[in-house]
């Protein structure tokens, strides 16, 4: 038996993981969160079944928080820190450079400070967050697995940007796509489900969103770009734009860089169109009939028929469908409403099993065309399956 714990780092946040690993068989026995790191009134929490504790203590930086996250364990799961085998990391950006998650060590940290120009808000939080396993837990392995490359399996016709050639060979300017482990989790499941790795487009729709088109297991479109700004619209993120737009509200309204991107990151989406960005909220006052919440949710609804449609093209046809994430899993009027758009292609609703939450579950009908599943997400599982194939 081997103990994992997965770290997922954010610039004020810790969340964790731990899984028991008994050959392929990964049992979560713990999770939580340390939230406001090097901020007033900073806590974790710490989370195993159904029992909850939480403890307010000051974590300046990653590192204590880091301590705290092992004291929180050793109050319960663990006995000793040397009964942990090994730690994984969701780290943000790969960029070219990482093709597969990579064990770490200090040539690999060095070939990730590299990136923090790609990932200025996360990256640093990430490398953090491994520096302070590193520092005290020295003797136990790491593995970073990134959010970009399972979108590395894209062809130069999926990934390029038609700007001058400099720009990419220079400077990295690329599509690189997100929420990589998520689609590469769901698809995996999806094509378990059908029986083949086939035609699958996965649809990861939560605040941030994106989807990609997978055929026979590899990526080979999806919606996000050089940033989680492009694609469909989300909930404050803007999504795909006419990019004159950014370069006239700073020559007409005399907006700043800083504040254009914070009007297309933070004051759009959802939010810019109906002042809800919680799909929840949004999908409450479109049954109320909520003028501003109505357009929100057909344009919503028409942004993701675009990539849909868009990547049956590209993959010549699709076997399965799948929703994941927060709005994905539990959105059900918007899949409804996906779901009656695409009827062209032979999909039925399976209405009872649509309303149904927190479970894998098919909600196309057994005649269906093309097969439509939720299934929800495991981005941890996933990291730690990683680890466990890199670290030993």
């Amino acid at each position: 038996m081997k103990k994992v714990l997965v770290i997922n780092s954010g610039s004020s946040s810790l969340k964790y993981q731990l899984f028991n690993v008994d050959g392929d068989n990964y049992e979560p026995v713990a999770k939580g969160i340390a939230e406001r790191i090097g901020i007033e009134g900073s806590n974790i929490s710490l989370k195993i079944g159904d029992n909850k504790q939480t403890k307010h203590i000051d974590m300046p930086t990653h590192t204590e928080a880091f301590k705290e996250v092992i004291n929180f364990l050793l109050s319960g799961p663990l006995k000793s820190v040397e009964e942990l085998s090994a730690v994984g990391h969701r780290v943000l950006h790969g960029g070219e450079i990482f093709k597969d998650s990579v064990k770490i060590t200090d040539e690999e940290i060095a070939k990730m400070e590299t990136l923090k120009p790609l990932g200025p808000l996360h990256m640093p939080a990430n490398i953090s967050g491994i520096r302070a396993v590193e520092e005290l837990l020295p003797n136990v392995p790491q593995v970073a697995v990134f959010d970009t490359t399972f979108h590395q399996t894209m062809k130069p016709e999926a990934f390029m940007y038609a700007l001058p050639m400099e720009y990419y060979t220079k400077h990295q300017i690329r599509r690189y796509g997100f929420h990589g482990i998520s689609h590469a989790f769901v698809a995996q499941e999806a094509a378990k489900l059908i029986g083949k790795k086939g035609k699958i487009i996965t649809c990861h729709l939560g605040n941030g969103a994106s989807l990609a088109a997978v055929d026979n297991g590899k990526c080979v479109d999806t919606s996000m770009g050089f940033t989680p700004l492009a694609g469909i619209i989300m909930g404050t993120r803007s999504g795909d734009v006419d990019p004159f737009i950014a370069l006239h509200l700073q020559k007409v309204l005399g907006k700043t860089a800083e504040e254009v991107n914070a009007i297309l990151n933070k004051q759009s989406g959802m939010y810019g169109i109906c002042g809800y960005s919680d799909n929840r909220d949004v999908e409450t006052k479109y049954q109320e009939g909520e003028e501003k919440a109505v357009l929100a949710m057909n344009m919503y609804v028409h942004s993701i028929l675009r990539f849909i449609g868009s990547y049956i093209a590209v993959l010549g046809g699709v076997d399965a469908i799948v929703f994941t994430a927060g709005v994905g899993e539990n959105g059900s009027i918007l899949r409804q409403m996906i779901m009656e758009k695409l009827g062209y292609l032979g999909i039925h609703l399976n209405v009872e099993n649509n309303k149904k939450r927190g479970e894998t579950i098919e909600i196309s009908t057994s005649d269906s065309k093309v097969r439509v599943f939720v299934i929800p997400t495991n981005e941890e599982l996933m990291i730690a399956q990683d680890t466990m194939r890199l670290a030993f």
